[in-house]
């Protein structure tokens, strides 16, 4: 029988990639000798990520335009169009029987040239809120996997099948408990214990609305776990020491093992992209979300009033952030009863087995 050929394409970060090995581990799963490929944009995370978690992968030379210098853009008209005949060369290179997207740049070139080429395409949209790429790709695409309601808003109502968003494996295998999980990062298991997490660059109005709050944080009898992101840590290592010490606080730039920071969190503060949303409600975790304001469309302000409508999550704007989110932490993590609501609700928008439903609607594209 005919080995079982799948491109997966897209990334740029975290949020993109974790689900789209998570389907790639799934189609294996079902089909161990499905020969998988990644195409991705030259430069960005995927291009390490990828060959770390087993699978080959090819660069594109993609990037988004400049809304700030529209000059600029004359460049990226060129890297599209090479990033499209790149494309074409690697799919009729490599024959895919079914194509995915998953979001990011380079999901563009490649779904376009294989529509063009008659192959059939899947495309796996993360958010609330429709990115104007997929939107386009979708007049073309067979199957749109999506993880909120209303999305015929957006794509034809009979392409959409709702999936969920796939998680990293380890969330979901993870055994360990809240009280092994807090001693680990050294911490007292009779305190209550917030998580802070700025996605694995950091976020910087998270990261400031902590540094104008430390007395707070020292007074409280809370302990805070705040991971600071690389391109931040050494600048608020600089203000920490300058400043009185925080026992109560764990400071890393990056937390390598998150099964253990979510079993030992009690509440978690946040981003909302649509990755970590989803990993937030499949461990049912009480959350306040404080959307990036640096994304296309506004999505994930979208993300976040999706649960905060259902009293599935707290929002904070990023703007008020500074002045009220600690404060606001502070209170809900004392409060026992918000939490279990939080909790209760959350874990009702929870779809589980995302990855493996997406991979057996791939296989099913791909003719096997």
């Amino acid at each position: 029988m005919e080995q079982i050929r799948i491109i997966i394409s897209g990334g740029g970060t975290g949020g993109h990639i974790f689900p789209a090995i998570s389907i790639a581990n799934a189609i294996k799963e079902l089909h161990p000798d499905a020969n998988i490929l990644f195409v991705g944009a030259e430069g960005r995370m995927e291009m390490q990520r990828v060959p770390d978690a087993g699978y080959p992968i090819k660069g594109l030379p993609i990037a988004g335009f400049n809304r700030k210098n529209p000059f600029a853009n004359i460049k990226v008209l060129f890297k599209i169009l090479k990033s499209q005949r790149m494309a074409k060369q690697i799919i009729r290179s490599f024959k895919p029987h079914a194509v995915v997207g998953v979001g990011g740049y380079a999901s563009g070139p490649t779904l376009k040239m294989a529509a063009k080429m008659g192959i059939p395409t899947l495309i796996q949209e993360q958010n609330s809120y429709a990115g104007v790429t997929n939107k386009l790709l979708a007049k073309t695409a067979k199957r749109i996997c999506v993880a909120y309601e209303g999305m015929e808003r957006f794509f034809p109502k009979e392409k959409i099948l709702m999936t969920g968003n796939p998680v990293r494996q380890s969330l979901l295998q993870n055994s360990i408990t809240h009280d092994s999980a807090i001693k680990s990062f050294g911490l007292d298991p009779q305190r209550p214990t917030i998580l802070m997490i700025g996605g694995s660059l950091g976020a910087r109005t998270l990261n400031e609305s902590v540094l104008s709050h430390l007395d707070e944080i020292r007074d409280s009898e809370i302990q805070f776990i705040w991971q600071t992101g690389k391109y931040y840590s050494k600048q608020i290592q600089e203000v920490l020491s300058a400043n009185e010490a925080v026992p109560n606080m764990i400071v890393t730039d990056f937390i390598k093992n998150m099964d253990e920071a979510y079993a030992a969190a009690d509440l978690v503060i946040s981003r909302a992209g649509a990755s970590s949303i989803s990993e937030l409600c499949l461990l049912g975790k009480p959350c306040i979300l404080v959307p990036s304001p640096n994304v296309a469309e506004d999505h994930q302000t979208k993300n976040a009033m999706a649960l905060s409508t259902k009293e599935a999550a707290l929002f904070v704007r990023d703007i008020d952030a500074k002045d009220t989110l600690i404060n606001l932490a502070i209170e809900t993590v004392n409060n026992e009863c918000k939490l279990s609501s939080l909790s209760h609700n959350i874990k009702k928008l929870a779809l589980p087995d995302s990855a493996n439903i997406i991979a057996k609607e791939v296989i099913k594209l791909a003719g096997f």
